[in-house]
């Protein structure tokens, strides 16, 4: 599709491309990964236009000044840019630190996680399938352009991830988890993946027999924290008590 003379579409899953929708994903993509940008729309309003414009040429991105292909792809009243970018699945590095999320279903979640994972130098995920798609522009938007400088790939079940990953140090984060996960306490890895289930059912039991299940502590008043606050939590406490060489 050649989005400087057709209006792009609203997105679909089975689309080929995807959005990051607002100046600064649209920024991150453009710093990150501009091999996978297709095109940048522009509101002629937005007050760093020239800086993307300039941003866009240094790239051999093109772009196009149109506020009727953002108000179609944006669900937001304003948006002032935005860029189409080619999906793409990235291969996870076997050496880090991996996130693995089993069957996540909250677009806002998924972001999230994928910024925090970032910001705590956790730079590959596996995303267990059926689950949200990692490229809906909503997930984009939530990582605030995270996702473009993170490796997150795709699997069809827990045991493929297994199978293309043998070896690693498995810690499964489950209600009943047999460790209480501190600081003090939190075990040490130079392969390790933390393994999170879906926002409403978590692991099911059967995770208990891959790894060493961990179990973050909690007050009674509530029966389970948000995943993304999870998933923030295990990686400040794994990257802190297991840090990068």
């Amino acid at each position: 599709m050649d989005f400087t003379k057709e209006l792009p579409k609203k997105y679909k899953r089975d689309f080929a491309y995807s959005y990051a929708l607002g100046p600064f994903p649209t920024f991150e993509l453009l710093g990150s990964a501009a091999e996978r940008a297709l095109c940048v729309f522009i509101d002629e309003s937005f007050n760093e236009r020239e800086k993307l414009i300039a941003l866009c040429e240094s790239k051999a991105v093109p772009h196009i000044f149109s506020k009727k292909a953002l108000s179609r792809i944006s669900s937001k009243d304003i948006c002032y840019a935005a860029a189409a970018f080619e999906k793409a699945s990235s291969p996870l590095m076997d050496g880090m630190a991996h996130i693995v999320l089993v069957n996540p279903a909250d677009m806002g979640n998924l972001g999230t996680i994928i910024r925090t994972a970032l910001g705590f130098g956790i730079k590959d995920i596996a995303v267990i399938s059926p689950a949200a798609d990692f490229h809906d522009p909503r997930v984009i938007r939530a990582s605030m352009g995270a996702i473009f400088k993170i490796r997150i790939d795709c699997f069809s079940s827990f045991d493929e991830y297994m199978r293309g990953f043998p070896g690693r140090d498995i810690f499964p984060f489950m209600l009943d988890g047999g460790t209480v996960l501190t600081p003090e306490g939190c075990p040490k890895s130079e392969r390790y993946s933390l393994v999170f289930g879906n926002e409403a059912s978590g692991l099911p039991a059967s995770f208990g027999k891959y790894g060493k299940s961990v179990f973050i502590p909690q007050s009674k008043e509530v029966d389970s924290l948000n995943l993304s606050v999870s998933v923030a939590i295990g990686a400040y406490v794994f990257t802190h008590s297991n840090p990068a060489d």
